[in-house]
């Protein structure tokens, strides 16, 4: 890529055997619904360390299934983070029910158990946590929470694909665990999610709801009778898709180790520049850094956050911001209430954040130009 000074925030790598992959699956006889979607679903689940594995066509689609498997409904609430995008709570409010927003740890911007434990009540279905930037909560105080009061632990592993937290694979931390393959993340299928689970009823009830609630046994009657059991969505997503993640995901253990190059490069560089501090890190986690995020310090950090992240964008780096915290988006002032204040620590954190380039093909020289900019904006700045 070289000093081409257009360097973007993330991209999909796409090589011959990804195109023949596809190619093979068109032309096979099968588009959709087909071979090639239970055996990508087989090999998520085996890298995730579970059973089952559900293929949807987004990531957001994964998280509905989700909530539809725990049998969210109106009345119920669910806690989640407010430093993600907004799928991870929209998808309960999908289900009638109600988001409730549990502040971040200010270190690592992952949802804080402490907080988790204060948002209980009577009401409470559940926990989704985030694997914010792709390193993994802290489950196993979650898991202690949502044992004591014996509602599901979700986790949005949408930035965390091949991560791991003491030894145990994402995917395998949570009662269900959510993946995208959407183009900006470790692997794709163009669009795409996945939901991975031990849990075989939960795995059942998620095959349903993808496929508008229609219940599969109608195979072992007649051939033509079918039952609507529940409504469900049509979600599904083609075997041509599917084979393009097959053939992604036998890359994908050398593309995490090239993000954790790039980050550990990253790292060593912006310890000693001033003005900024890198996102921390959990014990016992395994980042698969989907994001790397700088987070601005000192006084008027929203003012000097614009200055930045103008000067980057104006000097090639397709920076981002990840995330406005959830609550402060209309929707939810205007239908559930929420406002400023309720999440200090994401909130004074979303000031300061900027996402820099992040992907395995970025070159030590694209690596070197990012660090060498920010250096100079923030002298600017």
């Amino acid at each position: 890529m070289g000093n081409s000074k257009n360097i973007p925030y993330g991209r999909q790598s796409i090589d011959e055997q990804d195109l023949k992959a596809v190619t093979d699956a068109l032309t096979s006889g099968w588009l959709t619904t087909g071979p090639k979607v239970a055996e990508f679903e087989q090999a998520i689940a085996k890298i995730s360390g579970v059973a089952h594995g559900v293929a949807v066509n987004s990531g957001t689609a994964a998280l509905h299934a989700a909530m539809f498997a725990f049998e969210v409904k109106e009345g119920d609430e669910v806690i989640v983070p407010p430093m993600t995008f907004a799928a991870s709570a929209n998808c309960v409010a999908y289900m009638g029910a109600t988001p409730v927003f549990a502040d971040v740890d200010p270190d690592t911007l992952l949802i804080d158990p402490a907080e988790v434990e204060k948002k209980i009540t009577s009401k409470t279905k559940g926990i989704i946590a985030v694997d914010y930037a792709g390193q993994p909560c802290d489950y196993e105080a979650l898991r202690n929470i949502a044992d004591k009061h014996g509602i599901f632990l979700a986790a949005d592993g949408c930035h965390s694909i091949g991560g791991s937290l003491n030894g145990k694979p994402v995917g395998s931390l949570a009662d269900i665990t959510l993946y995208s393959f959407h183009p900006v993340k470790h692997m794709t299928t163009g669009e795409g999610g996945m939901a991975v689970t031990d849990n075989a009823e939960y795995d059942k009830r998620m095959r349903i709801f993808r496929n508008h609630g229609i219940t599969a046994d109608f195979r072992q009657r007649d051939g033509w009778f079918y039952e609507m059991q529940e409504l469900g969505f049509n979600y599904r997503i083609t075997d041509f898709q599917c084979a393009l993640g097959l053939s992604q995901l036998s890359r994908l253990p050398e593309w995490i180790a090239r993000r954790r190059e790039i980050a550990a490069i990253y790292d060593k560089e912006f310890a000693a520049m001033e003005g900024i501090a890198p996102l921390g890190k959990q014990e016992g986690a395994k980042h698969a850094y989907h994001l790397y995020v700088i987070n601005l310090e000192g006084e008027n950090r929203s003012d000097k956050r614009k200055a930045v992240f103008d000067y980057l964008r104006g000097h090639g780096l397709g920076v981002q911001v990840h995330y406005i915290p959830v609550h402060l988006h209309p929707y939810y002032k205007n239908n559930f209430g929420t406002h400023e204040g309720m999440c200090p620590v994401a909130e004074k954190a979303y000031e300061g954040l900027i996402s820099l380039p992040m992907f395995p093909l970025m070159e030590n020289e694209d690596i070197e130009y990012v660090v060498e900019t920010v250096q100079t904006a923030l002298r600017q700045g």
